[in-house]
């Protein structure tokens, strides 16, 4: 996967060596390179000094080869610029913007821009928003413990019933929309090829449904 991870303040540090660590490929943005050092030597990643919003600095990350960005500068701000440049010029698909400001989540959530707020806390939901990849993350609930999440049944489940896509307490399928028609299923629905999947999952258990749908 590939990562735009703009400021690098405590948050963007952590973000950017984490997600290194799971193999993707990260560029950093940041005004001043000084900031750069506090990545170490072993930090393999593109680093770029400029202002996370400079179209020109954007293009030289490679803003639209990319499949997520996160804006984590310190002003609310330039995070919501940034996130909207991606978001409606760039077509970048997942965009998440840290804002100290919790009031202004809910307009920004509306416009599809994820937000996620204090660092330590910020940087484990970064980086399980991005690890739902092709999962799509269509309603975070409360403060994002759970995602209502949206995926084209895969072939290894058709003919499958809703009970093997099921686990108490962390997975549910909430509804299918199946021939432009959208209905609640049962424990016994058979799964059929061409289905779009509404799934409910707790952020711990992502990695686990991302196996059952094979995905991983």
């Amino acid at each position: 996967m590939k990562v735009i991870v703009v400021g690098l303040g405590r948050m963007g540090i952590g973000l950017s060596l984490d997600l290194v660590k799971k193999g993707h490929q990260v560029t950093v943005i940041d005004l001043n390179p000084e900031t750069f050092k506090k990545l170490g030597k072993n930090f393999n990643g593109l680093k770029i000094a400029g202002i996370g919003f400079d179209r020109d600095v954007l293009k030289k990350a490679k803003i639209d080869q990319v499949d997520a960005i996160v804006a984590c500068t310190a002003s609310d701000e330039a995070n919501v610029v940034i996130a909207r440049i991606a978001k409606n010029i760039y077509r970048v698909p997942y965009v998440i913007a840290r804002l100290y400001d919790p009031r202004k989540a809910d307009i920004y959530h509306r416009i599809g821009i994820q937000t996620i707020s204090t660092t330590t806390w910020g940087i484990e939901r970064a980086s399980e928003i991005l690890s739902y990849r092709q999962l799509d993350s269509v309603y975070e609930i409360g403060n994002g413990n759970v995602n209502i999440v949206r995926v084209e049944v895969p072939s290894l489940l058709v003919n499958r019933t809703v009970n093997d896509l099921t686990v108490i307490g962390e997975i549910h399928m909430v509804a299918i929309n199946r021939n432009n028609k959208t209905f609640i299923p049962t424990t016994g629905t058979k799964l059929n090829a061409e289905d779009i999947l509404y799934i409910s999952v707790i952020s711990s258990a992502a990695n686990k449904l991302r196996s059952m749908l094979g995905l991983i």
